[in-house]
């Protein structure tokens, strides 16, 4: 392998690759520490990591320019991202972004002439119970108002390392509202294991069955269908049985910690303030198929938590609950590895984010496939979220029966609810499905609520005549989101803030969402500007017929959710935007030309159009 032609930067880099090996499906790893180390990826550093991965300098690019966190230009020794959720506009991000880009003399969206700051948004940060939110070189900033951003001008004018600036800046709370069975009680380490392998890994799996514990990221798929999928795509080929782990790397077990949704902060406070039930749960499924390597893809947002949860699984190994033989048991060999995110909502869909986890661009595959039989490297994967594992161990600890006996009958146990907007006690609320969205609203202090979106844009808009529904699969199915908009909000803000998500975060693959999110944005945008028309509502409604029926994965054939339900639920929304009822093109020519006429002089009907 010929050497890099850049010896300076060259040398810079040799930690970061000693760290990572000649491992191609390390590649987004190693860009986001040279990120780190360089605050921009510099070109003579995509040469030295194409030649030392042995892979095509454009394959660097090309994933070095999927993730918005990665930059192939210079950002600045601090990049502040402020969090563009529709939350934290009602808590008034736009106008503290411009106070603080006057404070510091620089442009939103670009970089300060001496090189030293750039400000710009960022899609939700997970941080809506404590917002306006943001983060300043990937580290949190939470409950921002005029006082905190002198501060923070103020150390980056001194260039004080962000390591050493106040730890008052940096706390996150978890603001766990209401518990129930996966909160209220605590786990002693190794429990849920004990009782699987006393129990033995065909029972497990039956009490997980049992439970109809279904999967906690939205889509509701049976976990024990999943499990036994997984198990099954090998057994016929190798002969194995389950609870035949060994040392062979055969099946993957992926936590999907990658809450990219809007709205969404549960799986933070999981990881935060429950580490160890997640990662129990996780070890029990790895018995269950029969998996020796286990990720955990966690988002870039949360990297602060990355050295807490390293410490978990350090602890966790000294306790024999990880590494080989696990708890003495001969052949139980499982260990988990952390994956950090780079800024790419795609990657919480399960096929996509496998992809990045491969050192690629977080593109969602074609299915079939999937990714029970054909995941990681081709390798037969489980991919379940950061509650359904908590929720699996529990199951494992106390029985699939006492699991069932909670909820409703097709959807068992309880839900986390991250719930935020115009309540006066943000946080986190437990409550066994089935719960009303009058009650929740009731217990979170909605007094005056009008509208609620539950699961984030790509869910459902509720209305204050639909209030009676309640949190279930067969009813109002959901990640965890549960933003709250009482009656002076105007739910077209709502809406227009979503389709700016959802064209800023599409991945591009197919054209019915590159075109059709970037189409919905613009004529919103329209709308917005005072030149809409009834035409283009119809409009809108066409294109959300194209994005659910011909996108390529859920992202695009959610994205049109948004302004279709505004428009069903609270028409007088867009109505009272509208400028007429006829056409009228977005671009006005004639005051196009007004600089023109200024400078000329004319004024005459022949200088206007």
């Amino acid at each position: 392998m010929e050497p890099c032609e850049f010896p300076h930067i060259a040398s810079q880099l040799a930690p970061i690759f000693a760290r990572h090996g000649r491992d191609a499906t390390r590649l987004l790893q190693v860009l986001r520490e040279v990120q780190d180390a360089f605050h921009f990826i510099p070109p003579e550093a995509v040469s030295c990591i194409a030649i030392y991965l042995d892979m095509p300098r454009a394959s660097v690019e090309g994933v070095a320019g999927f993730y918005s966190f990665l930059s192939l230009k210079p950002d600045g020794e601090y990049r502040v991202l402020f969090s563009d959720n529709i939350t934290d506009h009602m808590l008034g991000k736009p106008e503290l972004m411009q106070y603080f880009c006057n404070k510091l003399w620089v442009e939103p969206g670009k970089v300060s002439e001496d090189n030293l700051v750039s400000v710009d948004s960022a899609s939700c940060t997970g941080m809506c119970d404590q917002g306006p939110a943001a983060l300043v070189n990937g580290w949190p900033l939470t409950n921002l108002d005029n006082n905190r951003l002198d501060l923070i001008a103020e150390l980056i004018r001194l260039r004080k390392p962000v390591a050493d600036w106040p730890p008052m800046l940096f706390e996150v709370a978890d603001n766990i509202r209401r518990k129930d069975v996966l909160l209220g009680e605590p786990l002693e380490p190794g429990a849920a294991i004990r009782a699987t392998l006393a129990r033995g890994a065909r029972q497990t799996l039956a009490e997980v069955e049992i439970a109809n514990l279904r999967g906690r990221g939205g889509a509701g798929f049976k976990t024990a269908a999943k499990w036994s999928f997984c198990h099954a795509a090998l057994v016929e080929a190798d002969g194995s049985e389950i609870c035949d782990v060994g040392a062979t790397l055969k099946r993957i077990m992926v936590c999907n910690a990658d809450e990219g949704e809007p709205g969404t902060f549960k799986d933070r406070v999981l990881l935060a303030s429950y580490a160890d039930l997640v990662f129990e749960g996780m070890t029990v499924g790895a018995r269950v198929v029969g998996a020796s390597k286990g990720f955990l893809y966690l988002r870039g947002e949360y990297r602060y938590l990355l050295d807490k949860l390293e410490a978990v699984l350090a602890r966790r190994r000294a306790q024999g609950l990880l590494g080989c033989d696990i708890l003495g048991e001969k052949g139980f060999d499982f260990d988990i590895e952390i994956h950090l995110g780079a800024g790419a909502y795609i990657c919480g869909e399960e096929s996509a984010l496998i992809e990045s986890l491969e050192g690629k661009r977080g593109r969602p595959r074609n299915r079939p496939p999937f990714p029970v039989t054909h995941g990681y490297l081709g390798l037969p994967t489980v991919v379940d979220n950061v509650e359904t594992f908590a929720c699996a161990a529990r199951i494992a600890e106390r029985g699939g029966a006492w699991f069932a006996a909670m909820g409703t009958p097709q959807s068992t146990g309880s839900k986390l609810l991250s719930i935020s907007g115009d309540v006066s006690r943000p946080g986190i609320y437990e409550y066994p499905f089935g719960v009303t969205v009058e009650q929740i609203l009731r217990d979170c202090g909605g007094v005056d609520a009008h509208a609620v979106q539950v699961s984030g844009p790509s869910g459902t808009l509720v209305s204050w005549q639909e209030f009676g529904r309640r949190i279930a699969f067969e009813d109002l199915p959901t990640a965890g989101a549960f933003m709250v908009f009482h009656r002076k909000r105007e739910m077209f803000a709502a809406a227009h803030n979503f389709t700016h998500f959802f064209a800023h975060e599409s991945c591009g693959f197919c054209t019915p969402c590159r075109v059709g999110t970037q189409l919905q944005k613009k004529i919103m945008d329209k709308i917005a500007g005072g030149h809409g028309t009834a035409s283009d509502l119809e409009e809108m409604k066409n294109l959300g017929h194209i994005l659910k029926t011909m996108s390529h994965c859920g992202l695009g054939s959610s994205a049109a959710n948004p302004v279709l339900d505004t428009l069903k639920k609270f028409p007088g929304t867009f109505e009272r935007k509208l400028k007429a009822l006829v056409f009228e093109p977005a671009f006005d020519l004639d005051g196009a030309l007004e600089t023109a006429r200024k400078i000329t002089g004319r004024d005459d009907e022949w200088a206007h159009l």
